[in-house]
């Protein structure tokens, strides 16, 4: 049986196979912002398109979450990300209900999510830049919290110093915005709306541009409240899809 550092060893070495050219690794690094002083400073590219470690990680899916942690600790930024992606691939097999499962049955399928977000938010530190955090924390804790009462999680985490796990909360409710609970999207907008980084900015305006997208009064009302508080880059995406008079009119004030 292989260990977790042969694993991601045997993982990289099928990346490393589909890399790009040099030249695209270079944008590709500094695209992720890997230089000194940038937000991902040190992270080491292999230089692998998203579509190609999602195919390695659909190869691999089956490994335990042992050896997932294996992949999460890679000093390499796609051997992370096909951990992570891993880690989405088995929450929605759990997903995948029968309808002559019983009780018990329906009550394993629970453990096992549970067993998944546990194990996700004990290494979010891993998911250490924004595409590691885009492609896995909607679907995983956002998809997990859309029947859940208690959201405690999402504010211990907007209440964390590392950037990670605060744009984890924010993003992670794309997949509330998606059934229609908005409430926790805009309690964390309103709590985060004097975080100076860039990259919160990006993604609280992203998630007011979904809102908006299902339910643009909901939207409008927010931000002629919040208006004055919004950082500009928050501003500016979330009013994207509204009318240019609308978009004018936000920009203007």
């Amino acid at each position: 049986m292989q260990t977790a550092k042969e694993t991601a060893q045997q993982i990289y070495n099928e990346l490393y196979a589909l890399r790009g050219s040099e030249e695209w690794r270079r944008i590709h690094a500094n695209f992720f912002r890997t230089g000194k002083g940038q937000y991902g400073e040190g992270d080491m590219m292999v230089g692998v398109t998203v579509p190609n470690t999602r195919m390695i990680a659909k190869k691999y899916s089956d490994i335990g979450l042992p050896l997932v942690k294996g992949l999460l600790q890679s000093k390499y930024h796609e051997v992370r990300l096909c951990g992570l992606l891993i880690l989405v691939i088995k929450y929605k097999q759990t997903m995948r209900r029968n309808k002559g499962m019983d009780a018990k049955q329906l009550s394993v399928l629970e453990k096992n999510r549970k067993q998944i977000i546990d194990f996700y938010l004990r290494h979010a530190d891993r998911a250490n830049n924004w595409d590691l955090v885009d492609l896995s924390a909607p679907y995983l804790l956002g998809q997990y919290l859309i029947d859940k009462p208690d959201r405690t999680i999402l504010y211990t985490l907007a209440s964390d110093p590392l950037l990670w796990r605060r744009r984890i909360a924010v993003v992670s409710t794309m997949m509330l915005i998606r059934a229609g609970q908005f409430d926790d999207t805009l309690r964390l907008v309103r709590l985060l709306v004097s975080d100076t980084h860039d990259l919160m900015h990006k993604a609280m305006g992203w998630m007011l541009r979904e809102v908006g997208k299902r339910d643009e009064r909901t939207l409008t009302d927010f931000l002629d409240e919040m208006m004055p508080q919004l950082p500009r880059t928050t501003l500016r995406y979330a009013i994207e899809r509204l009318t240019p008079a609308q978009r004018a009119h936000y920009m203007q004030r």
